[in-house]
């Protein structure tokens, strides 16, 4: 059984409470974790919330592979000067962060872990310490070597799956973003993503409009008619795609129960109804990288941070997705 590289995300936050709280959820099932980050830091909530989580520091995935199920193995990648300040700003926990970040990818590039799970991570943090990307999925892409990884948020409890064409981006800068990419390169990634790490033989694809009622016929902008429509009509003729639909009517009716995947053209549109009809339940995951990478869809909740009120559902939820995915690219690779 290979491991999963769980790193620690920022440890002011709420990430080592749901590693803990999530690892005595699985900890007697077939996922085998392997924390990266600080030990101290770990210990520290160990102990204040009183968990009675069994951690043991090691120096090796092999070393970690010798435990027994009960025991989680950490591996410190950068131990902080002082104790963790739940909810602060602290540029050492965005160093400790990053170094946990990059000995997960590093773990699973070279072979030794199956897939990664990131607890959240704080962007003023990680800026603080040196980092200028604006979140997880351009540093984990850059480390990797990848272009433009796709953006999806899957809910396990009613299959709900919806994907980003853009991702960070000023509301301003969605049009130009959109008439300027290759829409049918994106979607056909898209859809050989899903072939490979949800096991999707054929999946089906609905795109959003980017305007009000999806412009109704051009009458509120032209990128539908421009630009959308014409994509959908090329991809048709070898993908199972139909849009663009307007979003509120689409979500309302749940027409999104009908798809695979629901493609939205940015940030709050795709995620605003997820996360109504998600938010406990939600993960994220980065497609198109060379390993699997998943994460809890919520922040490092600095308000309850230390507090013992944060709920592991989502952070487990992602670990059990990414085991599923590393078992779906091994089965793909082994019977293609």
């Amino acid at each position: 059984m290979q491991l999963t590289a769980w790193s620690i995300g920022d440890m002011n936050g709420i990430g080592p409470e749901i590693i803990l709280k999530s690892f005595r959820r699985i900890s007697q099932s077939g996922s085998r974790p392997l924390v990266t980050g600080s030990f101290k830091a770990l210990d520290y909530y160990n102990k204040l919330l009183g968990l009675d989580v069994h951690l043991q520091q090691v120096h090796s995935p092999t070393e970690a592979c010798s435990l027994p199920k009960g025991i989680l193995p950490v591996l410190s990648t950068k131990e902080p000067c002082t104790l963790p300040n739940p909810g602060t700003v602290d540029p050492d926990s965005g160093r400790i962060a990053l170094s946990a970040i990059s000995k997960a990818v590093e773990l699973c590039l070279e072979g030794s872990c199956s897939a990664m799970v990131t607890a959240p991570i704080h962007k003023e943090a990680i800026a603080a310490a040196g980092c200028h990307h604006n979140g997880h999925t351009g540093y984990i892409a850059r480390l990797c070597g990848s272009g433009s990884p796709i953006m999806l948020f899957h809910d396990p409890v009613t299959g709900l799956n919806v994907a980003l064409a853009t991702i960070h981006e000023p509301l301003s800068s969605v049009p130009g973003l959109i008439r300027d990419m290759d829409m049918g390169a994106f979607v056909t990634r898209l859809h050989q993503s899903l072939q490979q790490d949800f096991a999707i033989s054929n999946p089906r694809i609905a795109l959003l409009g980017l305007n009000p009622h999806a412009s109704d016929g051009g009458v509120m902008g032209t990128e539908e008619q421009d630009f959308l429509i014409p994509a959908i009509e090329q991809l048709s003729e070898h993908i199972d795609i139909q849009g663009p639909f307007a979003a509120d009517g689409f979500f309302g009716a749940r027409r999104y129960t009908s798809f695979d995947v629901t493609l939205a053209m940015y940030h709050d549109q795709g995620l605003l109804p997820f996360k109504v009809l998600a938010f406990d339940t939600g993960v994220n995951v980065t497609l198109g990288l060379p390993i699997v990478r998943t994460s809890p869809d919520h922040g490092t909740s600095f308000d309850i941070a230390g507090s013992g009120k944060a709920s592991p559902e989502s952070f487990t939820c992602a670990a059990q997705l990414a085991d599923r995915i590393a078992l779906n690219r091994n089965n793909r690779r082994n019977h293609p």
